[in-house]
């Protein structure tokens, strides 16, 4: 019996010599090169990793497969062991998109996950939401940067400052797309958001506008909402730099524009409460964040980055040799 399991294992190694090293498998998509332990081809490639990439015949684009959707592949790099896609349907500096989620399968989130230095962003919350209140603690600043800051430097974004598409629910104008316009009324309520509301839309009255937003102090917000000047800290994720004290989240842009408050925090937040119960209408995400201090978010790199590892197995040393350890299929 005991020579019956050895003989097994060394057939077990035989066969994962001839998938890593087959000759048939394609080694490239379009101008990225497609080495183990990734694949585009059946029985090439890790086992781990197979069905998670696919090679448009037309465009010759490299695709990464999630539950909701493909994400097109910008660049592989083997010895770092990452990679870097863009979502179209992503919301950037310069574009706005309708939200949705970002769903990783479990095996994904286990062996392929976002970076430890890519960060999302969650804009145009409610003050509602439970990354102000009992979550508060998975929002974060980093390399000196606070989420405010891209109400006022993205054109994109500007919007939930000048009147422009606020957190669906809290207002009165419907706009297209499910979503709603803010600013431009004279709300004068004074609900359970204490305060009236007399200006952009966004203050903290509760009847007639958003009364999600800010108060023109710049203070965050307490837990119910009314603007107390209270400051929610946080402690970033391994791998993001930056202070997590005095975060106000829900503070003002630099220049003295209100906007509804936001967070910066980590795909596990996102992984663990969808865009919905977050009470959120979009978000963005950067990566490589550690290279950001001093840098205004237009130059940022949107996108996602994701990190894989695998073990060693002998494929490397197999592709090295040329596929001289290949064995002929049968």
């Amino acid at each position: 019996m005991h020579y019956i399991a050895i003989i097994v294992g060394i057939i077990s190694v035989f066969q994962f010599l001839i998938t890593c090293c087959y000759s048939e498998c394609r080694s490239q998509c379009g101008n990225i090169p497609i080495n183990y332990p990734l694949s585009i081809d059946d029985g090439c490639g890790a086992p781990q990793f197979r069905h998670m990439f696919t090679c448009n015949a037309s465009s010759l684009a490299l695709f990464f497969i999630t539950p909701n959707g493909n994400y097109k592949v910008q660049s592989i790099d083997y010895k770092g062991q990452s990679l870097t896609v863009y979502d179209p349907d992503m919301s950037t500096c310069t574009v706005l998109q309708p939200h949705h989620d970002l769903h990783l399968t479990d095996i994904q989130y286990a062996i392929i996950p976002p970076s430890s230095d890519t960060v999302f962003a969650l804009l145009n919350c409610s003050v509602d939401s439970p990354i102000l209140h009992r979550y508060s603690s998975l929002c974060f600043e980093f390399a000196g940067h606070k989420c405010p800051e891209l109400y006022s430097s993205c054109n994109s974004f500007r919007v939930f400052t000048t009147g422009g598409l606020v957190n669906p629910g809290a207002g009165n104008n419907t706009g297209p797309n499910g979503y709603f316009y803010g600013g431009g009324g004279s709300g004068s309520g004074s609900g359970s958001g204490g305060g009236a509301n007399t200006s952009s839309g966004f203050g903290a009255g509760s009847d007639n506008n958003m009364g999600a937003g800010p108060p023109s102090s710049g203070g965050g917000f307490d837990s119910d909402g009314t603007g107390s000047n209270s400051n929610i800290g946080a402690t970033p994720p391994v791998g993001v730099g930056g202070s997590s004290s005095n975060n106000n989240m829900g503070a003002g842009p630099p220049g003295g524009e209100s906007g509804p408050p936001c967070c910066f925090t980590g795909y596990s937040t996102l992984k663990v409460m969808s865009m919905d119960i977050l009470d959120c209408t979009h978000y963005t995400s950067f990566y490589e964040v550690d290279k950001l201090r001093g840098v205004a978010p237009m130059d940022w790199s949107y996108g996602l980055k994701f990190t894989y590892s695998v073990p060693d197995m002998g494929c490397d040393r197999c592709t090295k040799s040329g596929g001289s350890l290949a064995l002929p299929l049968p």
